[in-house]
């Protein structure tokens, strides 16, 4: 199962290992459990101190639970094999029952020790799915730090019967107790809010206690790492408050056009952009939503930004870069049928609908290139275009048209997703040239229409907005308040990429540099230098 780059990758991870750690699994005749035994039987041969028997009795097979051996009460089930983008996860549930220590803040982990009650989590991955690592890992950790905590982590194409049974049509999919908990991305810090009652007032306390800062960067994408990492560096007092670090880099898969990278994937340059802003010093605040924007009275003044948990956060300047969202079709049925059919990422959930009937709503580049990645997996593909043409680059067109399980429609607007309750069973497409409408039969629907910012929460501020509620700023990135300042998908840039958020977060930052230094600081922050 492993090659030898990848056995030896493990070799050296293992060597972490602190006390015995065992593996027990559930094996039945077929080739996934084959599969999952070699698997085993490998990684045991890799350190004396993992041993593995496949001797157990679950009912999920192949499954294996992984334990450590001082304490069996404390133990993680992966029910399928976990490779993709999983294999990082079974990697760090090895070493965390072995007793190497998790990257995990320590209060934290204090939280899920000290949570009351019995948690049972069931929780649907797929392996292309790039969401779906850090909940595995989340809930992994729950387990091995709380006998009370338990979970069993499944590769949804492996149980695909007990898949469509339950009704899971995206992943991450989470299940508590028997009922559904979440579906969607979820870090550790989120599950404890929704399990802790007293997760968000904690919170709360520790971010209202940080001194003022100089520099406030609200949002964490690529836009607002890069203005954190230029006033860092220009030694000003920074701190990132993001509802989620990476923003739509979490949700991207393949990146070919970023300048001296030849490939790289959204989770991966998250990642490594987290890294170089912990290495310059700033202050990330993560799962920190902001609500409230109060700018300052005068020149020099604190600006003050309210968050969802109650917290102030001040600075001297702040930099808006809250980025954007999937645009939703705003048509009945997409609400209620959401994560039931309707999707928004084809990485994660496409292979959910193996061998189904599916529609993606968007002929841009987004779009297409989904439509072509879906139709290798499903049964059918229906694009369809609002306009009277595709917007697609001509070689993304030119591979979409070659496919033969694909029909393309334009002129094409859906005017209701319809159901039956429980899951999407078609939709209402209306020809805008002749007012003619059909109904299409499938199972899933993929909206890919583009994207709306995340500035709602300003709407009601004297920040200048464009119409579409895109935030107005001039050539250095500053807007019409001073000491403000905006970068990347929520600002009016007309190019919203990766390398253009980039450099705009930079310019923002410069922006918020020079602002600075031209202005002493006012009223309380004077005094309080």
């Amino acid at each position: 199962m492993l090659d030898q780059s990848m056995q030896t990758q493990l070799k050296q991870y293992l060597a972490n290992l602190r006390e015995p750690i065992e593996l027990v699994a559930s094996l039945d005749e077929s080739e996934k459990s084959a599969q999952t035994r070699e698997l085993l039987s490998e990684i045991a041969e890799l350190h004396e101190m993992v041993s593995a028997n496949f001797d157990g009795t679950n009912d999920r097979t192949p499954s294996f639970i992984i334990r450590r051996a001082s304490d069996a009460d404390k133990w993680v089930r992966f029910a399928g094999l976990p490779m993709g983008h999983e294999f990082t996860s079974l990697v760090l549930a090895l070493l965390w029952t072995g007793g190497h220590p998790p990257k995990i803040d320590a209060d934290l982990i204090e939280q899920v020790r000290a949570l009351e009650g019995n948690f049972d989590f069931e929780m649907f991955f797929s392996l292309s799915c790039h969401n779906c690592p850090d909940v595995v890992q989340a809930l992994t950790l729950m387990a091995l730090e709380n006998p009370r905590i338990t979970a069993t982590l499944i590769e949804g194409g492996t149980f695909q019967t007990e898949v469509e049974e339950r009704g899971v049509l995206a992943v991450p999919a989470t299940f508590l107790n028997g009922e559904s908990f979440f579906n969607g991305k979820m870090e550790l810090a989120e599950i404890l809010s929704k399990l802790d009652s007293g997760a968000d007032a904690k919170a709360a306390e520790k971010l209202a206690a940080k001194d003022p800062f100089e520099v406030l960067i609200i949002g964490g994408g690529p836009a607002g790492a890069a203005s954190a990492i230029y006033t860092a560096r220009k030694g000003f007092r920074t701190g990132i408050a993001a509802e989620r670090f990476g923003g739509q880099l979490q949700d991207t898969l393949g990146i070919e056009n970023l300048p001296g990278t030849g490939y790289t994937e959204g989770p991966k340059l998250s990642d490594d952009l987290k890294h170089q802003i912990t290495g310059n010093g700033i202050d990330l605040m993560d799962l920190a939503r902001a609500t409230e924007l109060h700018p300052a009275g005068e020149a020099g003044g604190l600006h003050s930004v309210t968050l969802a948990n109650g917290a102030v956060l001040k600075s001297r300047s702040l930099i808006l870069s809250t980025g954007a969202r999937w645009r939703n079709l705003g048509v009945p049925g997409e609400a209620e049928y959401r994560n039931k059919g309707v999707a928004y990422c084809p990485h994660c959930d496409g292979p959910l609908f193996k061998g189904k009937r599916i529609a993606v709503i968007g002929g841009g580049n987004s779009g297409v290139e989904a439509a072509i990645d879906l139709a290798k997996i499903v049964g059918h593909v229906t694009l369809i275009e609002f306009d009277s043409a595709l917007r697609a680059d001509d070689v993304l067109q030119r591979k979409l048209r070659s496919m033969p399980n694909v029909e393309i429609v334009t002129n094409g607007q859906t005017t209701e997703v319809t159901g039956d309750g429980a899951r999407v069973n078609g939709l209402v497409l209306k020809d805008r040239a002749s007012g003619d409408e059909r109904r299409i039969e499938l199972e899933g629907v993929f909206v890919q229409i583009g994207l709306v910012p995340n500035t709602e929460w300003l709407a009601s501020t004297d920040l200048e907005l464009s119409k579409h509620g895109e935030i107005i700023t001039d050539e250095h990135g500053a807007t019409n308040l001073p000491g403000i300042f905006a970068a990347g998908d929520a600002t009016i840039v007309p190019d919203k990429q990766i390398v253009v958020a980039m450099g705009e977060g930079a310019k923002a930052g410069l922006g918020a540099f020079d602002y600075l230094i031209r202005n002493e600081p006012a009223g309380d922050v004077a005094q309080a230098a």
